[in-house]
């Protein structure tokens, strides 16, 4: 088998077991490297391969390898796993053209495992061109004769003679509920929301630029100050954590908008949980999702892909203005020991009304020189305590925190709610986008007459956080990612840019759902599955009849390539003189025939002849020969008359 084939299926084999390399564990891509890496030498050295039993033996400390580490031989990560390494051992016993058939099918197996864990556009840019290295190899196998770059022209036109059937099965196959590329249980989110917060869960989450949905509204967006998305509500508190705690039978909720409504689409990345982001408050959903008693948005199911819904909100509202008596109860619950020194300043500022009572806590964080850093010291037991009277450095959550607390030492009944604040306008895509590191923690309390207010403790120590973001309201921005630390205008604009061409194509293509499918079908009358199956049929069978004629056509038309065309032209000039060719007539008979009828023409014409023979007919292609043969063919002088 010759070399070049051999690197080249190392190389693919290489191509599509790099992405895997970052989610396996790590002896699995060393193994696979050495085994890459002593294939490459054995074909260079040219030393036999390996024996059976010592790959027999390989083959069984993998396994075990992969038993210790799995504990199972099922599963996403282990079926994967199991592809790498038997593709790298089989090249270590690839011989054949049969083996090497086998390893081209494996590779386009392990690539299509790319999709189980990511589907992002520069995943498919990558598999397309790993495609071209795995088909180019596919035509050297069976064309062994010819050169690199007609190799990589047939692989190409390969490639795009399955375009159009590609984009017909793309539009007519019938879609199915869920995930397309692995099992729900797969998927994951790389970083997001909990529905626990401690000191700094939501600081970490501020160090990823991490898209965690994209917002397009329908008109005018609202001023960036007013966008709260309403994530996880947290009632329960035990001195360091919040969490949702056990639900009390509350009323169901109720709200009363006092202006106008504000309708968005948003595109939720997966975060393997069930709730849902919408702006405060939300109004209505196109998702079958639950609205809590708290105003909570939970969907039917955990978020495991991609998910695009419709909804409406209403910024300025009454939430719940006759509370029920259990759920004021718990918004009022703490910790009976902890936090003494807060618990007595909210004391003292019973004698004022709830309202207040709210704007003096705000007032304490704005004159005690309070400071909004991602990086605040340790806190103690009594955590509330050290931040408000000894440390006062903190991030949002510190500040929803402890206002929460003294609002319910207070008296009056309170709640921590996070999500997400503000968002980065694309102007390239019209569309808003909220990262990971736009997540935020705020309170709300309830007050007679108004039921739950929103107020947010960070606006009062920074409110550059909530009016221009994250990395205006920090002294110190280091710590965030280099793209939110107002990065170089080119490179954000290069960034808006590719995202736009993310959305596109999260949309139009990993988008393209049942549910999109049928109102697409829709507008060519397919209302129907049935009528649906019978298109896609029809145009399948449509698509490969076309298919079939045009290899028919170059079945009948045979193929010419540069050293034909250029003897062919020859022919035609000889013809034109009056020796034409007849269609009996090979080659070498043809030009005897011609110097025997031009003398003067008869060294020229014996060479070229033997010249095309040896290059048309002969094992060894020779380049610098073809292109002579070419040049002198194309020189030759056009004959007029009769001989």
């Amino acid at each position: 088998m010759k070399i070049t084939l051999i690197y080249g299926l190392l190389l693919s084999i290489l191509m599509v077991i790099a992405p895997h390399a970052y989610h396996l564990p790590l002896w699995v891509s060393a193994l696979c490297i050495v085994l890459l890496v002593w294939r490459s030498y054995l074909a260079w050295s040219g030393n036999p391969l390996p024996k059976r039993w010592l790959l027999i033996t390989l083959t069984l400390i993998s396994l075990g390898g992969i038993l210790i580490d799995f504990h199972t031989l099922f599963g996403r990560e282990v079926g994967v796993t199991l592809l790498m390494l038997l593709a790298t051992l089989k090249l270590m016993e690839l011989r054949t053209a049969r083996d090497a058939m086998a390893l081209i099918f494996l590779s386009c197996f392990i690539l299509i495992t790319n999709f189980l864990y990511s589907q992002s556009l520069p995943t498919a840019l990558y598999m397309l061109v790993t495609l071209m290295v795995i088909m180019t190899n596919w035509v050297h196998l069976h064309a062994p004769g010819i050169a690199i770059k007609p190799r990589l022209r047939v692989a190409a036109v390969l490639l795009l003679q399955a375009i159009p059937l590609t984009l017909i099965l793309f539009i007519l196959f019938p879609r199915v509920p869920g995930p397309l590329w692995g099992l729900p249980q797969d998927a994951f989110a790389r970083s997001g929301l909990d529905d626990t917060m401690s000191p700094g869960s939501v600081g970490r989450l501020a160090l990823s630029d991490a898209v965690a949905f994209r917002v397009s509204y329908q008109g005018k967006p609202p001023p960036r100050s007013r966008m709260y998305w309403r994530g996880p509500v947290l009632w329960d508190f035990d001195g360091h954590n919040w969490t949702p705690g056990r639900a009390t039978q509350g009323i169901a909720p109720q709200f009363s908008a006092t202006g106008r409504a504000t309708a968005y689409s948003v595109t939720l990345e997966p975060h393997n949980k069930r709730w849902l982001f919408a702006l405060d408050m939300p109004d209505s959903i196109s998702v079958p999702a639950r609205l809590t008693d708290d105003f909570q948005l939970l969907n039917s199911e955990p978020v495991n892909e991609r998910l695009r819904y419709e909804a409406r909100s209403r910024l300025d509202y009454h939430a719940n203005l006759q509370e029920s008596p259990s759920q004021l109860q718990r918004a009022l619950q703490l910790p009976p020991t902890l936090n003494p020194r807060a618990r007595q300043l909210a004391t003292s500022w019973r004698a004022d009304d709830d309202q207040a009572i709210v704007r003096r806590a705000l007032g304490y964080f704005n004159e005690q020189n309070f400071y909004y850093t991602l990086e605040p010291p340790t806190l103690g037991r009594n955590s509330t305590d050290d931040f408000l009277f000894i440390t006062r450095r903190g991030f949002c959550e510190h500040y929803a925190s402890a206002f929460v607390f003294l609002m319910r030492a207070a008296g009056i009944p309170a709640r921590v709610v996070t999500g997400y604040q503000g968002g980065e306008y694309n102007a390239y895509g019209n569309y808003h986008i909220v990262r990971q590191s736009d997540a935020h923690a705020w309170a709300e309390v309830w007050l007679t007459g108004q039921g739950w207010v929103r107020i947010d403790p960070t606006a009062a120590i920074a409110p550059e956080r909530v009016e221009r973001g994250l990395s205006a309201a920090l002294t110190d921005n280091t710590a965030l990612p280099f793209m939110s630390r107002n990065p170089p205008l080119w490179l954000r604009d290069l960034r808006l840019n590719w995202d736009a061409l993310a959305n596109q194509w999260n949309q139009r293509v990993l988008g393209y759902d049942s549910e999109r499918q049928f109102a697409y079908l829709s507008r060519f009358g397919m209302e129907s599955i049935s009528l649906q199956v019978i298109y896609m049929t029809a145009g399948l069978a449509l698509m490969i009849a076309l298919f079939a004629l045009y290899m028919l056509r170059h079945l009948l038309k045979r193929e010419q390539d540069k050293t034909q065309a250029a003897w062919l032209n020859l022919c035609r000039k000889l013809g034109r003189a009056g020796l034409p060719r007849a269609p009996h007539e090979g080659p070498w008979d043809y030009a005897l025939r011609c110097a025997a009828a031009r003398p003067d023409l008869a060294a020229d014409l014996t060479d070229l002849a033997a010249r095309y023979i040896t290059l048309r007919y002969g094992t060894v292609s020779d380049p610098h020969t073809q292109r002579e043969f070419i040049r002198q063919a194309k020189k030759f002088p056009s004959l007029r008359g009769k001989p």
